[in-house]
C-alpha cells in the first residue's frame, strides 16, 4: 500500500495539559506510525501501536487507551471491521485515518461508531487538535439506572443498548441507536438536522447533514413495516425529523 505521509507542519508542538493519556495508533505504513508517535509523544501522550486490525483489537482490550487512531486499510482486519469490534466492549473515542475520501466512507466510518475521521494528507496541527478535541470530551458510561423509552410498539433501553420492535429485538449500530433515542426523548417535536449532528455526532463534526438523512434512511428500514411510508419517523419539509409513536 502506497500511502501519504502526514503534511509536516512548521513550529514545534506545545505539550498537551492531558498528560498520561494513553493513545492506540494502528497503521501498516511504518514512516506514518513513526511521524504519529513521535509527534503525539513530544505533545505529551504516552503511545502504543499496532500494525495489524488483529493487534489492534488485542490492544484495545487489554491496554484500555483513552483514544484509537485507526487506519482503515489495514492487513488481517481492515480498520472497519476493527471499528466494530471495539465498539462491543468500548466506547473509547475512535479517529478514522485514511486516504479515502469519498463521502460514503465517512458515512460507514460514523455508522460504526467512529467519533472523527481525518484524510491523509493531513497537517499535523490539525490532526493534534483533533485528538485534543476528543480526548477532552468525556466517555459517556454507562447508566444501569436509565429508563427504557417505551412508545407504542417500539421500546428503547439505554442501558442495555437494546431495541425491541413489535416484540423483536432489533440491532442497531451505536449511532442508529443514538439518533432513535434523541428522536424518541424528543417525540412529537421536531427536531432539526443540526441539532441531531451536534447531539449524535458532536458539536464539532464537520460532515454533512446527508449523514444524518441516510442514517435516518437505515433507521426507518429496521423499524417501519413500510419505510417507503413511515410512520414512526416522520420528515418535516426543510426542518427535520419527528418521532410519533
Amino acid at each position: 500500500m502506497n500511502e501519504t505521509i502526514p503534511k509536516q507542519s512548521r513550529g514545534t508542538f506545545p505539550k498537551s495539559p492531558d498528560f498520561n493519556k494513553k493513545i492506540l495508533v494502528v497503521d501498516d505504513e511504518s514512516a506514518i506510525l513513526k511521524t504519529l508517535r513521535f509527534n503525539l509523544e513530544r505533545s505529551g501522550y504516552a503511545v502504543i501501536t499496532a500494525t495489524d486490525g488483529r493487534s489492534a483489537i488485542t490492544l484495545a482490550q487489554r491496554e484500555q487507551p483513552d483514544l484509537v487512531v485507526l487506519d482503515i486499510m489495514l492487513p488481517v482486519l481492515d480498520g472497519v471491521e476493527v471499528c466494530k469490534e471495539i465498539r462491543k466492549f468500548s466506547a473509547v473515542p475512535i479517529i478514522m485515518l485514511t486516504a479515502k475520501d469519498q463521502e460514503i466512507d465517512k458515512v460507514l466510518a460514523f455508522e460504526l461508531g467512529a467519533d472523527d475521521y481525518v484524510t491523509k494528507p493531513f497537517a499535523l496541527h490539525e490532526f493534534l487538535a483533533r485528538v485534543k478535541v476528543r480526548l477532552r470530551r468525556p466517555v459517556p458510561a454507562q447508566d444501569e439506572s436509565e429508563k427504557a423509552i417505551v412508545l407504542g410498539d417500539i421500546a428503547l433501553d439505554p442501558s442495555r443498548q437494546q431495541l425491541t420492535v413489535r416484540g423483536n429485538d432489533v440491532a442497531l449500530a451505536p449511532k442508529e441507536f443514538s439518533l432513535l433515542r434523541v428522536l424518541m426523548e424528543n417525540q412529537g417535536r421536531i427536531v432539526t438536522r443540526q441539532t441531531l449532528l451536534d447531539k449524535v455526532w458532536g458539536y464539532d463534526f464537520d460532515g454533512e447533514q446527508q449523514t444524518v438523512s441516510v442514517h435516518v434512511r437505515w433507521l426507518r428500514e429496521k423499524i417501519e413495516l413500510d419505510s417507503a411510508r413511515p410512520r414512526h419517523i416522520l420528515t418535516v419539509r426543510s426542518r427535520g425529523y419527528m418521532f410519533r409513536p
